[in-house]
């Protein structure tokens, strides 16, 4: 019987104010509490991004006839997709769907084009560059995909919905927090995260130079307003992120951040180099 237990990928319950307790703090060992750390924060959505594809679409392959049934594909609600993957959740195991067989499919998911390249280069580089993952898919899909690419050393934190396998074999899936945002899925706002996890840093006398955010999706622009002057937002070429940073950009010049576009992890690559 599959129980896994994510080691590397973090959360806490959805009742819980303060995110962070399980990571904290990121900082290497060589350096006393009270010697102040300035490093690079590199900040990655998940699907999409360091993933050529949805983790939570991609699941469905190990669905009976590798489909879902339509009345479970219009039970979905605008805002509440953590809510709808429960229930498909729910639906593979009632189809008799054990965990294991999910985990072989998850872990055929492709890394984007120099993902695997970049995040090696990341894990080579833990003194100077922190590393996050947040993420609208979950604990145990982010951590087996993660371990198929042999690329844990590389992440620090993993901020996403968690998943549990419960006694029948079920995978279970709860919302990661609660928030005040308008403009963010009722599960997740990932500009809390990011600030949660910076003032966290900073309590450590761990401070960010540069941040550079890494997404491609509409839930992206939340905390790549958060961004300042010396920071880059890199929304992918294509996608959506990239067009509503040029529409904000436009429109009120909110955006405070250097836009960098990206299409591969090599463009990524290439500014890290430059900020180390």
């Amino acid at each position: 019987m599959f129980h896994h237990k994510p080691a590397l990928v973090i959360f806490v319950p959805a009742t819980h104010t303060r995110l962070y307790r399980s990571c904290y703090p990121v900082v290497h060992a060589q350096y006393s509490s009270k010697m102040a750390k300035i490093k690079t924060l590199i900040v990655f959505d998940f699907d999409h991004t360091l993933v050529d594809g949805n983790s939570d679409i991609w699941v469905v392959r190990s669905a009976p006839d590798q489909t879902l049934p339509d009345w479970l594909k219009s039970s979905y609600e605008k805002g509440r997709w953590t809510e709808y993957m429960g229930r498909v959740l729910a639906y593979l195991g009632e189809q008799s769907v054990h965990p294991d067989a999910i985990k072989t499919v998850m872990e055929t998911i492709p890394f984007t084009d120099g993902m695997l390249e970049l995040l090696t280069f990341i894990s080579q580089n833990k003194t100077d560059i922190d590393c996050i993952i947040v993420s609208d898919s979950n604990t145990l899909f982010i951590d087996w995909i993660l371990k198929a690419g042999g690329v844990t050393s590389a992440i620090d934190c993993v901020f996403t919905n968690p998943a549990s396998i419960n006694e029948s074999d079920y995978i279970e899936l709860q919302c990661f927090h609660s928030h005040n945002c308008e403009h963010c899925p009722v599960n997740l706002c990932k500009q809390k995260v990011l600030n949660e996890f910076r003032e966290m840093q900073a309590s450590s006398s761990v401070h960010y130079q540069t941040i550079c955010y890494v997404g491609d999706g509409a839930n992206d622009l939340c905390p790549i307003k958060l961004l300042k002057e010396q920071d880059i937002a890199m929304p992918r070429k294509g996608y959506t992120l990239e067009k509503l940073v040029s529409k904000t950009k436009s429109d009120n010049k909110a955006l405070k951040a250097r836009i960098v576009p990206w299409s591969s992890g090599a463009d990524i690559l290439e500014q890290l180099r430059v900020l180390l």
